[in-house]
């Protein structure tokens, strides 16, 4: 083989071993608040049990993340000082990750998160930096909220626990080992401990159907490995509502385009090896 087939070979060789080379952005997000529904999401603390409030989205690709967004309110008078550890979790749908042996204790799982996280990033554990803090100056008030009623069925229509008004606050997180994700339909799930307060995930507007889009889910340290609807379960009524809630994506995906890029580089590599072989 000659220089020329050679170089031509390595380069295709090498564009084909680096994923980067066919990389795409990908971007997600559900927009801003809406005012309608707050809801908590914290780690275990003294005095204080987990909650965890989740969110859908789809990687359309394997898919590296790199950054995040999400609103919310802190509660209790407090400001950014008071902000404690920090921890965002990815989590497979039901019945992924789960024990379906079990029977569960809430209305349904279909469509739920799993049982347990399929990759997580947190302070604690130095693969998260809160890159900065998007501190809105008017106190903002959600219409309802959800924090002490999580229970299991049959007592999970609460209606809610009403409106909460405290500082609303976007976390801007740079995971600082990439989540790496196979394409498939996932739970987002931020957490924040706030010392003296609450942090609650405030809601987005949510205007497309399942299953593309799923409603957000919630439960507590008594509820696991089950899930609750926010708003079908929780909420309830003869209209239940269904909640989004304010986050945002950022990373890339595998570029479907980009191969044909190296089409050009085939066809040359074709040619000089019949001009190799006439010689």
């Amino acid at each position: 083989m000659n220089r020329a087939i050679v170089i031509v070979a390595a380069a295709f060789s090498a564009a084909l071993a680096s994923p980067a080379a066919f990389a795409a952005p990908f971007f997600f997000t559900t927009g801003d608040p809406d005012g309608l529904l707050a809801s908590a999401s914290r780690p275990a603390s003294a005095g204080k049990i987990e909650i965890e409030s989740a969110d859908d989205f789809t990687a359309p690709g394997p898919t590296t993340l790199t950054n995040a967004t999400f609103t919310g309110l802190l509660t209790g008078g407090v400001g950014t000082g008071a902000i404690g550890p920090v921890s965002v979790e990815f989590y497979r749908i039901f019945p992924k990750d789960s024990n379906t042996a079990r029977t569960p204790e809430v209305p349904s799982r279909v469509n739920s998160p799993s049982d347990v996280e399929f990759v997580g990033r947190s302070t604690a554990a130095g693969n998260l930096t809160i890159s900065s803090l998007t501190v809105f100056g008017a106190p903002f008030t959600a219409g309802n909220s959800v924090l002490n009623g999580i229970n299991k069925s049959p007592n999970q229509t609460t209606g809610g626990e009403g409106s909460v008004t405290g500082l609303e606050i976007r976390f801007n997180v740079a995971f600082t080992t990439p989540v790496f994700l196979p394409a498939d339909h996932y739970f987002f799930i931020p957490q924040v401990q706030v010392n003296g307060g609450e942090f609650f995930w405030l809601s987005a507007p949510k205007t497309i159907p399942a299953p593309a889009d799923l409603q957000s889910w919630i439960r507590n340290d008594n509820l696991d490995p089950d899930w609750l609807r926010i708003g079908t379960d929780i909420i309830g009524g003869a209209s239940p509502p269904n909640f989004n809630a304010a986050f945002s994506l950022t990373g890339t995906v595998p570029e479907p385009a980009t191969p044909l890029l190296l089409i050009p580089a085939l066809l040359l590599l074709r040619r000089l090896h019949r001009r190799q072989a006439v010689a």
